[in-house]
């Protein structure tokens, strides 16, 4: 989606679209004239959530139901992504993390973090920019995180997926770039989704001006696309944390990630 192109009779795909910033984009991409294709693993929450943007907003909404974590579910999606109408947007949403540290988690667990937030990252996005390369235009957003900006949860996981994500976006978008299309990484920080109450990780201790609303972080991405960047980093103070990251010595990362030790299930994003 390039600046200036209207969106009437376009089509987004969302995954991870019946909570937190997936919900979000499906909300303000329907309120912007875009039909949909929405995909979650819940059934009965995805028919729900199409019936009400349908009813708002008169536009068409197709669902999806599937598990990114599996083979079958990325098939599924694939499938939609290059089959049937075009679909010119998609948001590569879905996204988990643990509430535990390496040293206490399980392969089984490490393993379909891996598989939903980095090879289902990487199959979708593979199957949307065939068909948008040969089309000449389309983009891709894959929602990252501040975390891949540096070792800043002691003993998770989870930065180093978002790391993948963030890399893979500007690698990609170097390529897709000259023939219309534009991948971007969209790295939020502590964002108000209810993840963290679904995985039980206590944010009480987080600072309230540390939060950001799903409002603020998908309407700055959607801005960032417009404008044809890389990298979005929704509000100002997380920019200049995510430039302290990129350029603070990693020993003094290190020390940070020492201090903060006891809040390492903390996930942004």
């Amino acid at each position: 989606m390039t600046a200036g192109q209207a969106p009437a009779a376009r089509r987004a795909l969302v995954t991870g679209a019946t909570a937190g910033i997936g919900a979000e984009f499906a909300r303000r991409l329907a309120a912007e004239g875009w039909a949909l294709v929405l995909v979650a693993r819940d059934a009965d929450r995805l028919a729900a959530v199409a019936a009400e943007l349908t009813g708002r907003h008169g536009h068409p909404v197709e669902v999806v139901a599937a598990d990114l974590s599996t083979d079958e579910g990325c098939l599924a999606v694939e499938r939609r992504l290059t089959e049937g109408t075009p679909v010119e947007l998609l948001v590569n949403n879905a996204g988990t993390s643990l509430n535990q540290t390496f040293l206490r988690s399980s392969v089984a667990d490490e393993s379909r973090l891996l598989r939903l937030n980095v090879h289902a990252v990487l199959r979708l996005t593979l199957a949307a920019i065939g068909p948008m390369t040969d089309r000449g235009h389309g983009a891709v957003i894959n929602v990252s995180s501040i975390a891949g900006f540096g070792p800043v949860m002691p003993g998770s996981t989870y930065p180093a997926s978002k790391a993948w994500v963030t890399a893979f976006s500007e690698s990609v978008d170097l390529t897709t770039r000259p023939r219309g299309v534009q991948v971007m990484a969209l790295c939020p920080g502590y964002t108000r989704t209810g993840a963290h109450e679904r995985l039980g990780i206590d944010m009480s201790a987080m600072p309230r001006a540390m939060w950001l609303e799903v409002e603020q972080v998908v309407g700055e991405g959607l801005r960032d696309l417009r404008k044809g960047r890389t990298v979005s980093v929704p509000s100002r103070r997380y920019r200049l944390a995510a430039a302290a990251l990129r350029h603070a010595p990693r020993s003094l990362l290190r020390r940070f990630g020492r201090d903060t030790r006891g809040r390492d299930r903390q996930t942004p994003g």
